[in-house]
């Protein structure tokens, strides 16, 4: 199945019109995941043109940025990973902290993060999971283990929706073969390889912006989705359940970042001060149901939100991060991601 790079065009306008705007933001964003509610307010509010395309995985963001789309966006909505990768390529610009007056509303455990120590190019946006939920009219047994993925049971097989991402893809494979992930051991890669060339048999598709309404409509009985999204296929009436399973999962945090080239620099540092606002934060969350990195968004969450089970794991099994691997060892995992998708 190829990978979608879906575009929209939003024309939100403040009521002056396009004409009279005092200026433009171009966003490159993760698709269902802002309310267009919160674009048309700051819009409104700063009187600027917002135009938005997106994009459906973290891979489809770098290739496109390399093809040719630096210089064309203000900001873009990468994974924690992708920052760091898209910051050693050189494609992200920086700013100063007093640049944005909101800075000190950014919850203190994701100020200093690895992946942009001080937070010099990017500001959180949303955090959440990556697992599996599973249909529970089809299938009744545990789903505390990612063999429901890669060695499913009967009920399962031929019936798993699979994201469209490398990064996720395989980091749940190295978790659940007990092998570290960006591994340059021969013997690792070649299991990694077979596991997933032999789990491929077993699953009906790949795709990450369908992997909700597959759930819903019933074409896929189990599949690896975003935590958010589970909760939302689940709002949608599909009867499933979000797996937290024991070898572990991904816990990821999507960031806003300012690109390098930006043609509109002012804008995109009012763009991000606005998202740092705990009511327009919580607004995104009680939107895509993740969680925000900004202090003081409770009082503004949707009970159903606050309480989603996707949203409070269990004691025991523990969150990853992906990991940025080193070029040399990058190109190996890639060679592994392109023989699967053949």
């Amino acid at each position: 199945m190829k990978k979608l790079l879906m575009t929209t065009s939003l024309a939100l306008l403040a009521l002056t019109g396009a004409a009279q705007a005092e200026g433009k933001l171009s966003i490159y964003h993760w698709f269902e995941y802002i309310p267009q509610e919160l674009l048309d307010k700051f819009a409104k509010e700063y009187d600027v043109e917002v135009t938005m395309d997106t994009y459906d995985s973290n891979e489809a963001l770098l290739a496109a940025l390399k093809a040719g789309k630096l210089g064309s966006y203000d900001v873009a909505v990468p994974g924690d990973y992708m920052v760091k990768i898209l910051g050693s390529e050189g494609m992200l610009d920086t700013f100063e902290p007093s640049e944005l007056s909101n800075f000190g509303n950014i919850q203190d455990q994701w100020v200093d993060v690895s992946f942009d120590p001080g937070r010099k190019s990017s500001i959180p946006y949303q955090w959440g999971s990556t697992s599996y939920s599973v249909n529970r009219d089809v299938y009744k047994g545990p789903i505390d283990s990612l063999s429901v993925i890669f060695d499913p049971p009967e009920e399962l097989k031929g019936k798993i929706n699979v994201l469209d991402t490398a990064g996720e893809t395989l980091t749940l494979a190295s978790l659940y073969l007990g092998i570290p992930q960006c591994s340059s051991d021969r013997d690792q890669l070649k299991e990694l390889n077979k596991l997933v060339i032999d789990a491929k048999a077993d699953w009906a598709s790949f795709g990450s912006d369908v992997a909700k309404d597959v759930l819903v409509s019933g074409d896929a009985a189990a599949g690896m989705i975003w935590s958010g999204f589970s909760a939302k296929a689940r709002a949608e009436g599909a009867n499933i359940e979000y797996a937290f399973p024991k070898e572990g999962y991904i816990v990821w945090m999507d960031n806003v970042v300012l690109l390098k080239d930006a043609p509109n620099r002012d804008n995109a540092l009012k763009f991000m001060n606005f998202l740092l606002e705990p009511e327009n934060a919580a607004a995104v969350t009680n939107y895509a149901q993740y969680t925000a990195g900004v202090k003081g968004v409770d009082p503004f969450l949707d009970p159903e939100v606050k309480n989603s089970p996707e949203s409070n794991p269990p004691e025991g099994p523990k969150g990853v991060f992906v990991e940025a691997c080193p070029q040399e060892t990058q190109v190996l995992y890639d060679a592994i991601w392109t023989n699967l998708k053949k």
